[in-house]
């Protein structure tokens, strides 16, 4: 029997290539003798970039680019195997990792080091850059990332605003005469997997500032700020992007990407899945086995267990699926094409024990699930 074995990452704990090892490792160990495939996957967020260049021969490109607060960190970018294609974690330069919980003020966070990786890739010339856009801590529309790419945003007196999602309610001129020339020649992917518009209450500020350290003021303020710069970038571009569905993924850079980039916004999962040869792989399978950290109604929202389960289902293979957690709602994929979830956790444990034994708890659930199929009834 062929095995393939896509999954995504256990986050902070098991990266997707270690889950999917560990699995491999305990299904062979219950029933030796089969065929195990391995295809670490993502869905536009953290693990993107080593899901592509894994399945591509790719290779990671190290660098030094600011912080969400503009302090230097070290990050990185990849290129896909055949060299055509740059693959991008906005997470790596300004995620909400990269600061402490005191330090998250979506007031001053910038994205500016998310265009310095942009930048570097355009400087190399790739013919197309996909760019994943989950866990990020700013709330800045997109600005620090098209400043660090030649835009300028001036206050009525001419002077740059600053950076941060609190300066951009003075914006009055946006000055794209600077822009990287390679923005033009260069195809831009957007990984994206919510729908929600940069403002309003289902907006950027509204949604998601609070989890970036705003608190009920500063999400009005934040609010008001984008409200205002999209109008500016409506009156001086031309483009519409306050109501565009997506616009307020990772505080409205997808926005930003559309206005100064002219990207496209596209299932961060489907990118991926595609970049991997996802359906290929499943179409040559007997079984496929999924999983996550945490399996729950929201899963069926273009998470990686569903986006394997839908094309797993076109081609008429079974799906099982592991997870860390299995809550509420998870019953809800028995009608979308997985067969069965197996949840790692053994006995009650506290989640930091959880985590620290994760790899051998994946294995023994590999295990597990190689000796419930060689049942025969």
């Amino acid at each position: 029997m062929k095995i393939l074995i896509a999954t995504d990452s256990f986050k902070d704990s098991l990266t997707a290539r270690e889950v999917a090892l560990a699995l491999k490792i305990g299904f062979l160990r219950g029933t030796p003798g089969h065929t195990v495939e391995i295809l670490p996957l993502a869905d536009g967020g953290e693990g993107t970039v080593e899901a592509v260049l894994d399945a591509t021969g790719g290779q990671r490109i190290p660098l030094r680019v600011m912080d969400p607060l503009m302090r230097e960190t070290d990050a990185f970018f990849g290129i896909t195997g055949d060299g055509k294609t740059a693959v991008i974690e906005m997470a790596a330069a300004s995620g909400l990792e990269k600061l402490s919980p005191s330090e998250r003020n979506p007031w001053i966070t910038s994205t500016y080091g998310t265009g310095q990786l942009i930048a570097a890739a355009l400087d190399r010339g790739y013919g197309r850059i996909l760019l994943g856009i989950g866990g990020s801590a700013t709330n800045d529309c997109g600005a620090g990332m098209a400043e660090a790419l030649g835009v300028r945003f001036l206050d009525g007196q001419g002077e740059p605003v600053g950076k941060g999602g609190g300066v951009l309610g003075h914006v009055e001129r946006i000055d794209l005469t600077g822009l990287h020339p390679g923005v033009g020649s260069t195809e831009i992917l957007v990984a994206c997997d919510v729908a929600n518009p940069l403002t309003g209450p289902e907006g950027a500020s509204v949604v998601y500032g609070p989890q970036k350290g705003a608190d009920r003021q500063m999400v009005r303020k934040l609010d008001a700020s984008l409200r205002h710069f999209a109008g500016k970038i409506r009156e001086q571009t031309g483009r519409e992007i306050e109501h565009t569905p997506g616009a307020g993924a990772a505080g409205g850079l997808g926005a930003g990407m559309i206005a100064f980039l002219g990207a496209k916004l596209e299932k961060g999962f489907d990118l991926v899945a595609g970049m991997v040869k996802l359906e290929e792989k499943i179409r040559k399978a007997d079984l496929v086995i999924t999983g996550e950290g945490k399996i729950d109604g929201q899963t069926r929202y273009g998470k990686v267990p569903f986006g394997v389960a839908r094309l797993a289902a076109g081609a008429h293979k079974p799906v099982i699926a592991v997870t860390g957690s299995m809550e509420s709602g998870s019953e809800a994929l028995y009608t979308e094409g997985i067969t069965a979830v197996f949840p790692v956790i053994e006995r009650p444990m506290t989640l930091e024990q959880a985590m620290r034994h994760a790899r051998e708890m994946v294995e023994r659930t590999g295990e597990r699930i190689a000796r419930t199929l060689s049942i025969r009834c």
